[in-house]
């Protein structure tokens, strides 16, 4: 799909380096038209990348990573699990022609509500579930991270802290593990991020949820965070980093989850897609949050329509 996140995204994907053959399909056939030429015309400033795009899902065989963005807008006000039903009609029709013409890929998914339409990519695809993963709350976990920086004075790429579960409203921030240099904020302040914490630090939690909204208020729609977090992701499995990122996977038997569920937790990405899943050591509130979060996957999973 091509939409303000994917202009990020493609702008990312190629001026970093992260893929110099890049593919775009949308329903747009004119507009698609002319973003593609208007990239092919700086190929020459991108290592002479090579850029396509069409209606034709033909032009995507071969694809190491199919990354899907395409759905409806999120409105002001909605929820990304009010989304859910009208996104997974889209996806519907566009991952199993995507599958058609490269059956050995990996599925990123970045549409809303992502944890949910990862767990739907999964059913219809068929694919294992170390190859179907979601952009999670690795772009949350930035966010966190970096009003974390803020508040300490100290670089963001210095505060290590990361935010799990649903990438949306009930997500929940891994507060026994927040730590600089390795000194855990925890071990200062015992009660960080609960509702007896004197410093209020969950404040910080809450604006990391309700940023997006805020963004959203202010320019109408998310694009440039997104797109280099996504970026990131893609870099990690074309380059087999093996590099940890909480990204949305399959869950089932991590922290007393015993569905089939989807939702962030730190993973080790490489070319297969997800290796491994950290087992960070949660506290028993921070497990209960987890699995609160799961349940309301559940709940919306439920009522989907395939």
């Amino acid at each position: 799909g091509w939409s303000r996140l994917d202009a990020g995204l493609k702008k990312y994907l190629l001026f970093q380096g992260v893929s110099n053959n890049v593919a775009i399909v949308d329903v747009m056939a004119e507009k698609l038209r002319g973003e593609m030429m208007d990239l092919q015309h700086g190929s020459a400033f991108m290592n002479n990348a090579k850029i396509n795009a069409s209606t034709d899902y033909a032009i995507t065989a071969g694809s190491k990573i199919c990354v899907v963005t395409a759905g409806v807008r999120q409105r002001e006000g909605e929820t990304r699990l009010d989304l859910v039903q009208r996104n997974t009609d889209i996806l519907k029709v566009i991952i199993p022609k995507l599958l058609q013409h490269s059956p050995d890929t990996i599925f990123l998914i970045a549409s809303n509500p992502v944890d949910i339409l990862t767990y739907v990519t999964w059913k219809i695809s068929g694919l294992p579930k170390h190859r179907v993963i979601g952009s999670g709350t690795n772009l949350d976990s930035a966010r966190f991270r970096y009003l974390l920086s803020e508040r300490l004075s100290i670089a963001t790429t210095s505060c290590h802290g990361y935010i799990i579960g649903e990438h949306g409203d009930s997500s929940v921030p891994v507060w026994s593990g927040v730590n600089i240099a390795g000194v855990r904020l925890s071990d200062m302040n015992p009660e960080i991020g609960t509702d007896k914490d004197s410093e209020s630090w969950k404040d910080i939690h809450d604006m990391v949820v309700k940023s997006a909204y805020e963004v959203i208020k202010l320019k109408g729609y998310t694009s440039w965070a997104i797109g280099l977090s996504i970026s990131q992701l893609c870099h990690a499995i074309l380059t087999n980093a093996n590099s940890v990122h909480a990204v949305t996977t399959y869950v089932k038997g991590e922290h007393g989850i015993e569905q089939d569920v989807f939702m962030s937790l730190p993973c080790v990405l490489g070319s297969s897609g997800v290796s491994d899943v950290i087992r960070q050591r949660l506290t028993e509130n921070e497990k209960t949050q987890f699995r609160k979060s799961a349940e309301i996957m559940v709940k919306v999973q439920s009522g989907i329509k395939f």
